[in-house]
Protein backbone atom coordinates (compact mmCIF):
# COMPACT_ATOMS: atom_id res chain seq x y z
CA UNK A 1 0.00 0.00 0.00
CA UNK A 2 1.28 3.62 -1.06
CA UNK A 3 2.36 5.69 1.98
CA UNK A 4 1.01 9.30 2.49
CA UNK A 5 4.22 11.83 3.61
CA UNK A 6 3.68 15.15 5.26
CA UNK A 7 6.30 17.91 4.44
CA UNK A 8 6.12 20.95 6.01
CA UNK A 9 8.38 24.03 7.37
CA UNK A 10 7.24 24.50 11.32
CA UNK A 11 8.56 27.07 13.95
CA UNK A 12 10.07 26.01 17.14
CA UNK A 13 6.74 26.79 18.73
CA UNK A 14 5.09 24.35 16.78
CA UNK A 15 3.53 26.92 13.82
CA UNK A 16 3.03 26.33 9.94
CA UNK A 17 2.04 29.80 8.89
CA UNK A 18 1.64 33.18 10.85
CA UNK A 19 -1.90 33.63 12.13
CA UNK A 20 -3.02 35.38 8.34
CA UNK A 21 -0.65 32.68 6.27
CA UNK A 22 2.41 34.28 6.57
CA UNK A 23 5.60 32.48 5.76
CA UNK A 24 8.03 34.93 6.03
CA UNK A 25 9.67 33.17 8.77
CA UNK A 26 10.35 30.31 7.05
CA UNK A 27 13.11 32.60 4.74
CA UNK A 28 14.47 34.54 7.37
CA UNK A 29 15.52 31.56 9.97
CA UNK A 30 18.62 30.26 10.04
CA UNK A 31 21.79 31.60 7.97
CA UNK A 32 21.26 31.26 3.97
CA UNK A 33 24.35 29.76 2.86
CA UNK A 34 24.36 27.41 -0.59
CA UNK A 35 25.50 24.70 0.69
CA UNK A 36 22.53 24.61 3.17
CA UNK A 37 19.82 25.47 0.29
CA UNK A 38 21.46 22.51 -1.65
CA UNK A 39 20.87 20.08 1.09
CA UNK A 40 17.24 20.87 1.69
CA UNK A 41 16.80 21.21 -2.04
CA UNK A 42 18.40 17.38 -2.43
CA UNK A 43 16.30 15.84 0.34
CA UNK A 44 13.07 17.98 -1.58
CA UNK A 45 14.08 16.12 -4.73
CA UNK A 46 14.73 13.03 -2.62
CA UNK A 47 11.51 12.87 -0.54
CA UNK A 48 9.92 13.92 -4.15
CA UNK A 49 11.42 11.07 -6.15
CA UNK A 50 9.88 8.82 -4.57
CA UNK A 51 6.14 10.24 -5.26
CA UNK A 52 3.98 10.52 -7.61
CA UNK A 53 0.58 11.97 -6.43
CA UNK A 54 0.40 15.79 -4.49
CA UNK A 55 -2.35 16.50 -2.18
CA UNK A 56 -3.56 19.44 -1.76
CA UNK A 57 -6.37 21.43 -0.07
CA UNK A 58 -8.69 24.06 -2.37
CA UNK A 59 -6.51 27.28 -0.66
CA UNK A 60 -3.20 26.33 -1.63
CA UNK A 61 -4.69 24.92 -5.22
CA UNK A 62 -6.31 28.44 -5.16
CA UNK A 63 -2.88 30.26 -4.87
CA UNK A 64 0.16 30.60 -7.05
CA UNK A 65 1.41 27.20 -5.96
CA UNK A 66 0.90 25.56 -8.63
CA UNK A 67 1.82 28.63 -11.67
CA UNK A 68 5.02 28.91 -9.41
CA UNK A 69 6.20 25.39 -9.91
CA UNK A 70 5.36 25.02 -13.40
CA UNK A 71 7.05 28.64 -14.59
CA UNK A 72 10.02 27.31 -12.46
CA UNK A 73 9.59 24.19 -14.43
CA UNK A 74 9.37 25.78 -17.75
CA UNK A 75 10.84 28.77 -17.94
CA UNK A 76 13.84 28.68 -15.41
CA UNK A 77 16.29 26.13 -15.72
CA UNK A 78 18.82 28.06 -13.69
CA UNK A 79 16.98 28.34 -10.56
CA UNK A 80 17.90 26.33 -8.10
CA UNK A 81 14.96 24.84 -7.12
CA UNK A 82 14.07 23.36 -10.93
CA UNK A 83 14.78 19.41 -10.62
CA UNK A 84 11.83 19.27 -7.87
CA UNK A 85 9.93 21.81 -9.47
CA UNK A 86 10.18 19.60 -12.60
CA UNK A 87 8.74 16.84 -11.02
CA UNK A 88 5.49 19.10 -8.86
CA UNK A 89 4.68 20.13 -12.11
CA UNK A 90 4.19 16.79 -13.61
CA UNK A 91 2.93 15.30 -10.97
CA UNK A 92 -0.56 14.16 -10.82
CA UNK A 93 -2.33 16.15 -8.14
CA UNK A 94 -5.31 15.99 -6.34
CA UNK A 95 -6.73 18.88 -4.56
CA UNK A 96 -9.84 18.06 -2.22
CA UNK A 97 -12.69 20.84 -2.28
CA UNK A 98 -16.54 20.79 -1.25
CA UNK A 99 -17.05 23.34 -3.14
CA UNK A 100 -15.12 24.09 -6.64
CA UNK A 101 -14.80 21.56 -9.24
CA UNK A 102 -12.29 23.18 -11.00
CA UNK A 103 -8.35 24.22 -10.84
CA UNK A 104 -6.34 25.68 -12.83
CA UNK A 105 -2.63 24.49 -13.27
CA UNK A 106 -1.50 20.93 -15.11
CA UNK A 107 -2.41 17.48 -14.21
CA UNK A 108 -4.87 18.24 -11.70
CA UNK A 109 -8.59 16.75 -10.62
CA UNK A 110 -10.91 17.80 -8.10
CA UNK A 111 -12.07 15.18 -5.44
CA UNK A 112 -15.01 16.35 -3.78
CA UNK A 113 -15.81 13.53 -1.94
CA UNK A 114 -15.47 12.68 1.69
CA UNK A 115 -11.18 13.00 2.38
CA UNK A 116 -11.03 9.75 4.43
CA UNK A 117 -12.70 7.76 1.93
CA UNK A 118 -10.85 9.35 -1.08
CA UNK A 119 -7.32 9.36 0.32
CA UNK A 120 -7.57 5.26 1.87
CA UNK A 121 -8.88 4.40 -2.29
CA UNK A 122 -5.58 6.64 -3.14
CA UNK A 123 -3.32 4.65 -1.00
CA UNK A 124 -4.58 1.05 -2.63
CA UNK A 125 -3.68 2.51 -6.31
CA UNK A 126 -0.59 0.97 -7.84
CA UNK A 127 2.09 3.83 -8.21
CA UNK A 128 4.62 5.65 -5.87
CA UNK A 129 4.05 7.39 -2.61
CA UNK A 130 1.42 10.22 -2.05
CA UNK A 131 3.12 13.57 -0.83
CA UNK A 132 1.56 16.60 1.10
CA UNK A 133 2.75 19.85 1.78
CA UNK A 134 0.08 21.82 2.45
CA UNK A 135 -1.89 24.18 3.94
CA UNK A 136 -2.38 24.45 7.33
CA UNK A 137 -6.26 23.79 7.32
CA UNK A 138 -5.84 20.67 5.08
CA UNK A 139 -2.93 18.77 6.97
CA UNK A 140 -4.78 19.35 10.25
CA UNK A 141 -7.80 17.32 8.50
CA UNK A 142 -5.52 14.42 6.95
CA UNK A 143 -3.61 14.27 10.59
CA UNK A 144 -6.87 14.61 12.41
CA UNK A 145 -8.12 11.33 10.43
CA UNK A 146 -4.81 9.59 11.02
CA UNK A 147 -4.21 9.41 7.40
CA UNK A 148 -0.84 10.38 7.51
CA UNK A 149 2.38 7.73 7.74
CA UNK A 150 5.31 9.59 7.44
CA UNK A 151 6.12 13.40 8.95
CA UNK A 152 8.84 15.24 7.49
CA UNK A 153 8.91 18.11 9.95
CA UNK A 154 11.87 20.94 8.83
CA UNK A 155 11.82 22.68 12.36
CA UNK A 156 13.24 26.51 11.53
CA UNK A 157 15.24 27.83 14.44
CA UNK A 158 12.65 30.76 15.01
CA UNK A 159 9.32 31.32 17.10
CA UNK A 160 6.48 33.16 16.03
CA UNK A 161 4.22 33.61 19.28
CA UNK A 162 1.23 32.73 17.55
CA UNK A 163 -0.05 31.33 14.10
CA UNK A 164 -1.95 28.01 12.45
CA UNK A 165 -0.70 24.51 14.05
CA UNK A 166 -1.42 21.52 12.46
CA UNK A 167 -1.90 19.69 15.35
CA UNK A 168 -5.09 20.18 16.97
CA UNK A 169 -5.47 16.68 19.16
CA UNK A 170 -2.51 14.43 20.91
CA UNK A 171 -0.61 13.01 18.32
CA UNK A 172 2.07 10.41 19.64
CA UNK A 173 4.81 10.29 17.00
CA UNK A 174 8.04 8.15 16.75
CA UNK A 175 11.24 10.16 15.49
CA UNK A 176 12.90 7.62 13.01
CA UNK A 177 15.51 10.42 12.11
CA UNK A 178 16.79 13.68 12.28
CA UNK A 179 19.03 16.03 10.14
CA UNK A 180 21.00 19.30 11.09
CA UNK A 181 20.90 21.51 7.98
CA UNK A 182 23.38 23.99 8.18
CA UNK A 183 21.61 27.00 8.24
CA UNK A 184 20.31 26.24 11.75
CA UNK A 185 17.04 24.01 10.57
CA UNK A 186 16.55 20.45 11.47
CA UNK A 187 14.51 17.57 9.46
CA UNK A 188 12.69 15.17 11.84
CA UNK A 189 10.94 12.23 10.26
CA UNK A 190 8.43 10.63 12.58
CA UNK A 191 5.98 7.71 12.11
CA UNK A 192 3.01 7.14 13.96
CA UNK A 193 2.88 5.13 17.44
Amino acid sequence: MRKLKLQMQITIDGFVAGPNGELDWAFIAGKDDSEALQQVIGFGVELATGCDTFLMGRQLAASTFCAYWENVADNLPDNPWHSLAQLIANYRKIVFSHSETTFSGRNIEVENGDLATAVQALKKQPGKDILVYGGANFVSSLISLDLIDEYYLIVSPVAIGSGLPIFKDRKVLELESSIAFKHGKILNKYVPV
